[in-house]
């Protein structure tokens, strides 16, 4: 259950096998059904998640009612609201499973103790913040400069497969299109194959 998480968090900082046994006391198993609310919006969020199978979207929902998709997250990726994880402050977004969902979830108190126990865990989630940080602000950029259809192949590159698994309306959603804007993508890009 914890090769590929041991193998993610190797990614950053190297760790013995004495402290990865630490970490993992300080992590939950957790499995989730498909559509699982893991966060309201309004509620504080008190987890870090790292995904061992499933499909996870982030969002807002606008005043229209319309929900916009900030994130989509899979197998080897983190999941949070890390604003209000780490301020504990109330959250605006939603966090939900898309498809049967396996998580390994640490809490605001686990982590603030398995920084203490393992310093050099400070360093991981120090750098997958910064990677965030990185993510949002390429996402922001894009959003602003880019065509749609190159956010399209941007996305596809991104997100290799998970064409088969989201709905065509959310993909649209997340790349802050029409459906049947991507529809005309799609159809553009076909026909110049």
């Amino acid at each position: 259950m914890f090769q590929a998480f041991d193998k993610n968090l190797k990614l950053h900082v190297g760790l013995s096998q004495q402290e990865l046994e630490i970490v993992h006391q300080h992590f939950q198993h957790k499995t989730y059904p498909k559509k699982t609310l893991l966060l309201k919006a309004g509620q504080v969020c008190n987890f870090e998640a790292y995904l061992l199978k499933g499909c996870i979207k982030r969002y807002y929902i606008d005043q229209n009612g319309d929900e916009t998709i900030l994130q989509f997250a899979v197998e080897d990726w983190w999941v949070s609201d890390i604003a209000s994880f780490c301020q504990q402050l109330p959250s605006r977004f939603y966090v939900e499973t898309m498809e049967e969902t396996e998580l390994l979830q640490i809490n605001y108190q686990n982590k603030e103790l398995l920084f203490k126990e393992v310093p050099k865990l400070e360093r991981v989630f120090r750098l997958l913040v910064q990677r965030a940080y990185a993510v949002l602000e390429n996402r922001f950029f894009t959003g602003i400069t880019d065509p749609a259809e190159d956010r399209y192949l941007e996305f596809i590159k991104k997100y290799p497969g998970l064409l088969q698994r989201v709905p065509q309306y959310q993909i649209a959603s997340y790349l802050g299109i029409t459906p049947e804007a991507l529809s005309r993508i799609k159809a553009t890009l076909s026909r110049k194959k």
